[in-house]
């Protein structure tokens, strides 16, 4: 999967977020750094909402591209 994410450059290094998951940021003291760790916060974001949403009625749909 692919997520778009949104990086600025901070007096610490870099914030990274994703917009299309609210709540979903990281940072970095570099971009790479940062571009890493939005991955991880990515991953474990959509595990706990697999968790949250565990034995509700949910479906899944395709938008195109």
């Amino acid at each position: 999967m692919k997520y778009r994410v949104k990086l600025e450059k901070t007096n610490e290094g870099y914030a990274v977020w994703c917009p299309g998951l609210p709540g979903c940021w990281s940072q970095g003291k570099t971009e790479e750094e940062a571009l890493e760790n939005i991955k991880d916060a990515i991953e474990t974001y959509l595990l706990t909402l697999d968790e949250l949403l565990q034995g509700q009625m949910t479906r899944l749909v395709e938008v195109p591209a």
